[in-house]
């Protein structure tokens, strides 16, 4: 169980990552993929937690940098296109940079 938990945290995670890419012109679609993929996930998976805390508590605590690690992990689930899996891996490679 504490495996699907952590999924669906990084799922989560994934789409507060996509909503601070704001450079990404389709930004939208990819969030509305997301958004189902993670209401697919919680309908197949009934993880008795609370949801909505565990949404919040990713929102504000999870660092910008693992958000984006945790998109990483879902943009090929979704067949997201090859250019946003590279606009977010510089993302990652700037945020590191910036915190040397």
């Amino acid at each position: 169980m504490d495996i699907l938990i952590d999924e669906f945290k990084y799922l989560t995670g994934a789409y507060y990552g996509m909503k601070e890419l704001d450079e990404y012109d389709l930004k939208e679609y990819i969030l509305k993929d997301i958004e189902n993929y993670i209401k697919d996930f919680v309908k197949t998976n009934k993880l008795g937690i609370d949801y909505k805390k565990e949404t919040e508590e990713i929102e504000e605590k999870r660092e910008a940098i693992t958000k984006f690690q945790d998109l990483l992990l879902i943009l090929p689930k979704i067949n997201a296109p090859i250019e946003l899996t590279q606009l977010v891996k510089q993302k990652i490679k700037k945020l590191k940079e910036e915190n040397q």
